[in-house]
């Protein structure tokens, strides 16, 4: 292992003392974490927070074999020590990481697969606000969705960290954006990312504004978080040939839906998780990313949707953000 600076034995880091409420994440001191061969050790300046936080804070979501324990899907800061086998990075790289696990500490190590440069002019903050989001939209939207220029795109929970991201992706490179939100706030701030048609689940049936906003041919692309009812709402919803992708089940994991319609409008219903894949699997979409979407980054074509930042010790604060649902775009601690 190479060092360029002095690393401390012990850092503070947030841990879930018990499975329950915001207030179970406490801080703790934890042994810096020490790379292995293809990882570097980050010195974190920012780590974003993020649904599946939320849900292994309750239990509901361990950490694959060998991850941290500590919550933190995404981090950015400096390179603070260099295992085996890295040739790309060096002592002081400003980058930004999706990580396994272990973002919400001073130190975090990662697999070079997930590591990507700051994109140009990014504060910490900002970076640690791209990695989970940009990695998830990415593959399913473009990758497992296949959406192509001049097709529909429709999100659902469009004022989301996930959200926001796609609504801006997807218009960057030539769709027609569809999304729902649960306000008007939320609604407006969709519409101001580059949403053509935003949709208040609360006072308008998705299924009729989407077939109403695509002249009665239903979007292309479904990319949905709530699953449950939605699941039979989203078939009605689609066009002929369309592509459903699931990243989440909020709304229940258990639904009933016409099936017929699958094979009527010849449709794909697929989904994804990102934390258990490989490193293999990650470092591919990276260097996607980095190729297609870090010059839009760089120039602010495209650019994470800040909400609030709470300092690392308040990070329970940074939950009750995310659970209270009023929240508009990420949510990020900054860890100094």
């Amino acid at each position: 292992m190479a060092n360029g600076q002095r690393i401390p034995a012990k850092m503070t880091a947030i841990a879930i003392s018990e499975p329950g409420g915001p207030r179970v994440l406490k801080p703790e001191t934890r042994d810096v974490p020490q790379p292995g061969s293809g990882e570097i050790l980050i010195r974190v300046r920012a780590a974003g927070v993020n649904r599946p936080d939320v849900q292994q804070r309750k239990g509901a979501y361990p950490a694959p074999p060998g991850a941290s324990d500590l919550p933190g899907l995404e981090a950015s800061g400096e390179v603070a020590a260099l295992g085996d086998d890295i040739s790309r990075w060096r002592i002081g790289d400003r980058v930004c990481a999706l990580t396994p696990g272990g973002g919400y500490a001073e130190y975090v190590k990662v697999h070079t697969g997930s590591v990507l440069p700051l994109p140009a002019g990014f504060t910490h903050t900002e970076a640690a606000a791209v990695p989970e989001n940009y990695f998830t939209v990415w593959h399913n939207v473009f990758e497992r969705g296949g959406l192509k220029r001049g097709e529909t795109l429709l999100v659902h929970g469009g004022s989301s960290g996930i959200g926001t991201t796609a609504i801006q992706l997807a218009a960057a490179f030539g769709a027609y954006v569809i999304t729902t939100a649960g306000s008007k706030e939320k609604c407006d701030a969709c519409l101001r990312l580059g949403a053509d048609r935003a949709i208040n689940y609360r006072e308008e049936d998705f299924v009729a504004a989407v077939k109403d906003a695509t002249g009665g041919k239903g979007a292309n692309v479904i990319l949905d978080m709530v699953g449950g009812d939605y699941v039979a709402r989203n078939y009605e919803a689609a066009a002929v040939e369309g592509r459903i992708v699931q990243i989440a089940v909020q709304g229940g994991a258990v639904a009933s839906a016409d099936f017929s319609k699958i094979m009527v409008k010849r449709l794909v219903h697929t989904g994804s998780t990102l934390r258990p894949r490989t490193v293999e699997f990650k470092a591919a979409i990276a260097a996607a990313l980095e190729a297609q979407v870090w010059p839009l980054l760089g120039t602010r074509k495209v650019a994470p949707v800040m909400d609030m930042i709470f300092p690392l010790s308040d990070a329970w604060r940074a939950h009750e953000r995310m659970e209270d649902g009023e929240h508009i775009g990420k949510i990020v601690l900054d860890v100094g």
